[in-house]
Formats: C-alpha cells, structure tokens, sequence
C-alpha cells in the first residue's frame, strides 16, 4: 500500500479493494448498468430507438436513455432521432391510454433537455420539441404548467450556455492581446509588470483559484462533446464539430504549463527563481489535496519543459523531496497507475463526502479523453451483423458519466478576482522565448545549446518575438490526440 507523505492528504492516497468493489456495487455515473434484467449488448438501431420511447406501462432506465443520447449521434443526427422518437410517440399514443402516457414522454423529453441541451440550440430541435409535446399533449392543466417549466428552463440553460462560451472566447482573446505586446531581448528580458508571488504568495489560495477556473471550464463542456470530437474525421466534411468548450479546457491546460515554465524562468537571479519553484511545488500539493489532478498535472508538465529542468543550478538551490513525490504520482508508467488509483481515492472521498470541499474531483483531462479515445478507436461502433455495440457505448457512457458527476460540483472557494484575472492575462513566453529566458539564466552547457542560444539572440533582436502568445489557434483534438500518442 501507498505510504502516504507528510503533508498530503490521505485520502487520495490510495483506495482499497474494497472501496472499488464498494464503487462498483454504487456505479460510477448515470451509464454504471442498463436494467434490472440483462444489459443489451448488442441490437439494430431501430430497436433501441424503440427502446427510448415510453409506454402506459414502460420507461426505459435513466441509464439507457443517457447511453443512447451520448451514443446515438454517431449514427443518427439528434434532429433525425427526436423526429424518430415524435413518429414513435403518436404510434404509441393510438395504443395507450393517454394520460398515463403523456406524463411519461414528457419525462423523457425532459431528461433530454437537461442532459443534452446543445442539442436544443438549432431552432430545428426546438420546433420538433414543441410538436412532440403539443400532439401528444393530455387534456392536463399540471401537464401543460411542466410542459412550460420544462421550456422554460431549457431557454434558460440555452442563454447561460451562450454567455459562458461568450466569456472564454472573451477571455481567451484578452489574453492573446496582452501577451501580443512583444518585449526586446537583450541580455536579460526585462521583468514582467507584475509576476504571481507579487499577485499570490499562499500555495493553497492559488490552488483554490486554480481550481475556480478548472471547474469554470468544466462547467460549460456536454457530454456529447466527448462523442462529437471523434465523429467529423472527413476534412472535406464543412460542418463545424461541436467541441469547442472541450479545446477551450486543453487550451487552459497548455497556457498553465507555459505559465509556470515562464515564473520561473523569468527571474533574474537564481535564488528567486528557486523560490518559484518551491512555491509551485507547494501549489501543486495543495490541488493533490484538494482532488484537482488538472493543474496539478499542468504544473508538473510546466515544470518539466526543457527550458525549466535544464535550470541545474536553480534547482540545485530548491527543496524537491515534495516535488518528486508528486512526480510519483503522476507517473505515466503501468498507464498511470498511480494516479489512477489516487483518482479513485479521492471519487470514494467525494461519494462519502460531508463537506463540498471534500466533493472536488477534477481528473487529468487529457488522459480521460485519451482513455474515450481509445475506447472509441478500439471497439467497432457496429457488429458484422450490422447491429449497434451497444456494449461499447455502455462503457463510453459509464465514463462520461462519470466525469458529468465531477462537473456539476460548485466551487466552494470564495473567488479572488485578481489572481484570477492574473491567470487568465498575464504575459507567457513562448517556447523560443522561454529557452532565451533560461539561457540568459544559466548558460548553455554544451554546443548545441551555444548555438540555439546565439540564434534566439538574433531571432529576438531582429524580430522582437520573443514575448509571443502560445500557438494553440489551430489546436484540434485530433492533432491533440495525435501530439499525445
């Protein structure tokens, strides 16, 4: 077993057997099983649509109808499919009696609003809806007064939704802008404004903060988008993918590493850079405690670019004991055991949890959509006898699902709207710039390095470059995926 370090939680350590049989027994997320009876494994397209649509007398498992609306748009557009399921529902209602049935497909109608309302944003899929409901509709006052709840609340969802994408895309433009501003190199860049120990010099508050913005991200990303990301390979396929709250989070992921490869190296002198260090160090403990293994994950990588572990002397000056005890944890080898096992540690502390605090969970995102991807290139979508994997999709659904869970949770830390601005504005190197930063530190050690420095030398003089946003525009997540692998 794990001997947990001082100073870190224990409960991310490690989980026992028995709390994974316990997880097992609880399920992870809304696709954990189907039915009380034998899990579908394999059927035609049309039998599980049929499958979603309700009777006087049946109402498919919340697992099921979350499953197949995550899986479904692989093979059918979600307008073809409520189209389907309208066509379905007046068959049914010629056979039920009505206000039994009514109620039932209005609670399928809602659940789709609720779990999927991207879905909605096309007025096509709103027009459908209000069919569906109005054809089917009993002669029920409480009926109607849901029916106006339920779009009610799905005009709501919609406009928070456009506003939150509004806000990443705002900022992710103001901070293009402000590391737009290109500084001189030359034998030392000049120093930043502000730098983040003069911002925040408390390990656990930037921690919180760092853990506003992940849950922020996570907040505004569907679980379709997670089926959507895999599905337009076709390059001459015009039509826009649907990802693109998913590519806002790896983006935010790809500045954190480059933010704190650029605090550290920006110092002019070594023990202020070392001191930078321990503060990450102790920062990235604090997200390990607090179960946010994203910027966690994200400072380690930062930490490790080139650029910073060539610093020998500077880290010579630092305390790294903690440093490689995390390290540890993060470790790819045996496909991240260790930190797969810290992850279930801290989803039993969230299921058992008092305290919303204990409740955060926010997983290493490019390694869930890692293991999504896989499962998808793994397994065929179809059988040979043409039938639907469902078994496939009941796994992609219990992952999602999943993470669906961890998202839903409300950060619990009181906001600071400084540092947050700071993390979201401030000024990053880019990978040239970061490598002049750290040779104009500590100088190059061998040929190689004499030469790459005397180039940036003349690139920065020359071009004025060296202070360039990170090049993540054309990010998408199949390039992701293949930078990865």
């Amino acid at each position: 077993m794990f001997t947990t370090p001082s100073g870190f939680s224990p409960h991310l350590a490690c989980a026992e057997p028995e709390e994974e049989e316990e997880a097992a027994q609880e399920g992870q997320g809304p696709a954990a099983c189907l039915a009380d009876g034998p899990p579908i494994s394999s059927a035609s397209l049309e039998t599980l649509i049929q499958n979603l649509v309700p009777t006087a007398d049946y109402y498919p498992e919340k697992a099921y109808v979350f499953t197949f609306l995550l899986s479904a748009r692989l093979f059918i557009p979600p307008t073809e499919l409520l189209a389907r399921v309208c066509e379905l529902c007046i068959k049914q209602q010629q056979l039920d009696q009505m206000r039994k049935f009514g109620p039932k497909i209005l609670q399928l109608l809602t659940e789709w609003t609720e779990t999927f309302p991207s879905d909605f944003k096309e007025e096509k899929m709103v027009g459908l809806l209000k069919d569906i409901i109005h054809r089917i509709a009993p002669c029920d006052e409480a009926y109607w007064k849901t029916l106006n709840q339920v779009l009610q609340k799905l005009s709501q969802r919609l406009a928070l939704m456009s506003q939150g994408e509004e806000s990443i895309i705002k900022v992710s433009l103001n901070a293009s802008y402000i590391s737009d501003k290109l500084v001189a190199f030359k034998t030392k860049p000049p120093p930043i404004q502000k730098d983040m120990l003069s911002i925040c010099n408390d390990p656990y508050t930037l921690a919180q903060q760092l853990t506003h913005v992940e849950l922020e991200h996570l907040a505004h990303i569907g679980p379709e988008e997670f089926v959507q990301a895999f599905v337009q390979k076709d390059p001459l396929d015009g039509t826009r993918k649907k990802t693109s709250n998913l590519e806002a989070y790896v983006r935010w992921f790809n500045r954190l590493c480059y933010l704190v490869a650029t605090e550290i190296c920006m110092p002019a002198k070594k023990k202020q850079r070392a001191l930078v260090i321990e503060f990450f160090i102790d920062v990235a403990r604090e997200c390990f405690n607090i179960g946010n293994f994203n910027s966690l994950m994200a400072i380690i990588s930062g930490m490790n670019m080139s650029p910073v572990s060539r610093l020998k002397k500077t880290w010579g000056k630092a305390k790294t004991a903690k440093f490689f005890i995390l390290e540890h944890q993060m470790d790819p080898t045996g496909n991240f055991y260790n930190y797969r096992t810290a992850l279930r540690g801290a989803a039993h502390r969230s299921r058992t949890a008092n305290s919303n605090r204990e409740k955060i969970v926010i997983p290493f995102f490019s390694l869930l959509i890692k293991d999504i991807y896989f499962l998808n290139e793994g397994c065929a979508n179809r059988l040979p006898n043409g039938h639907v994997n469902f078994e496939k999709f009941v796994e992609l659904g219990r992952q999602v699902g999943e993470f669906i869970i961890w998202k839903q949770m409300e950060c619990p830390f009181e906001e600071d709207q400084t540092i947050l601005h700071y993390l979201h504005t401030a000024p990053i190197f880019s990978e040239d710039g970061l490598y002049l930063a750290s040779y104009e530190s500590e100088s190059p050690e061998n040929q190689v390095e004499k030469d790459r420095w005397k180039a940036l030398r003349y690139l920065s003089l020359k071009c004025n470059i060296c202070r360039t946003p990170l090049t993540v525009t054309t990010l998408s997540i199949h390039s992701f995926m293949s930078d990865m692998l």
